[in-house]
């Protein structure tokens, strides 16, 4: 193998490397948004009543308590 076929294999290489850390990326970010999706969705329905758990119940609060205090410095 020549020098210019070393350096094509290598560069062939890193650009699938590339390509799967992009896809990677891209997968780690949309797991994210369908996260933070499902979080959206959990908390309207505890909030609307049609769901409770206890585990549900702090993070549920602290979402109230961070709108309360929005809601509070639009006062100033």
């Amino acid at each position: 193998m020549g020098l210019v076929d070393k350096i094509k294999a290598g560069a062939e290489q890193a650009g699938n490397k590339a390509r799967e850390t992009a896809q990677e990326v891209q997968t780690k970010r949309e797991l994210e948004k369908a996260h933070t999706e499902l979080g959206k969705a959990a908390f309207a329905l505890v909030d609307r009543g049609e769901i409770s758990h206890d585990e549900l119940s702090a993070g549920v609060d602290h979402i109230r308590e961070l709108q309360a205090r929005l809601a509070g410095s639009g006062d100033e």
